[in-house]
């Protein structure tokens, strides 16, 4: 399933062992080279007066719509403790507001969001508001992964502007994957009655 990058930001970090929240997420980790979300930034107070902000995605035992469940507050690191994650970060690397561009130079717009697909945090598509006079036919963009042709430090190339245009977002419901250890109570059908039973 996909989820906009927006949708991420402030979601809940949980704890098993906490037994709760321990934080939200505040920022995204994108390696350019790839697309691909290598780790999150969490903030929030029990995390606000420690260097260890960063959490790897490899740590994260479940993903959801009521939050990110993790084992422990000990799976966030320092960002200098993943060689490969604090290079990225030295990069301040941003896919929001980058400038779209295609191979022929025609400008499409800037990034205003992202899909980031639920199984290997890569990239999926990009949201691209359009310049003003442009946006009264196509307000946004939805350019998928394979479009792009290029990505540098200040914008996004992408291949012809036919090609890459689409009109609305793709929204899919967003299903957990895996099994919840908070679940059991708090999200109980609120009744598992038969019909035959209610009718008692």
């Amino acid at each position: 399933m996909l989820v906009y990058a927006s949708k991420i930001l402030g979601t809940k970090v949980i704890s098993v062992q906490a037994g709760g929240t321990i934080g939200i997420i505040d920022g995204i980790i994108v390696e350019p080279d790839n697309l691909k979300v290598i780790a999150f930034k969490v903030g929030g107070p029990l995390v606000a007066k420690s260097e260890n902000y960063i959490l790897d995605i490899n740590s994260i035992r479940e993903y959801s719509t009521f939050g990110i469940v993790i084992d422990h507050i000990e799976e966030l690191v320092a960002p200098k403790d993943i060689v490969k994650i604090a290079k990225v970060l030295e990069l301040n690397f941003d896919l929001i507001d980058l400038k779209v561009e295609t191979k022929k130079g025609s400008k499409l717009g800037k990034v205003i969001d992202y899909t980031i697909s639920n199984e290997d945090f890569i990239v999926q598509q990009i949201i691209v508001k359009r310049p003003l006079i442009k946006s009264l036919v196509d307000p946004e963009l939805t350019i998928p992964r394979k479009e792009i042709v290029e990505i540098t430090d200040y914008k996004i190339i992408v291949k012809d502007e036919e090609k890459v245009i689409k009109k609305k977002a793709e929204k899919e419901d967003f299903i957990p994957n895996f099994v919840n250890p908070f679940r059991e109570q708090d999200f109980a059908p609120a009744d598992t009655k038969t019909p035959d039973e209610q009718d008692n």
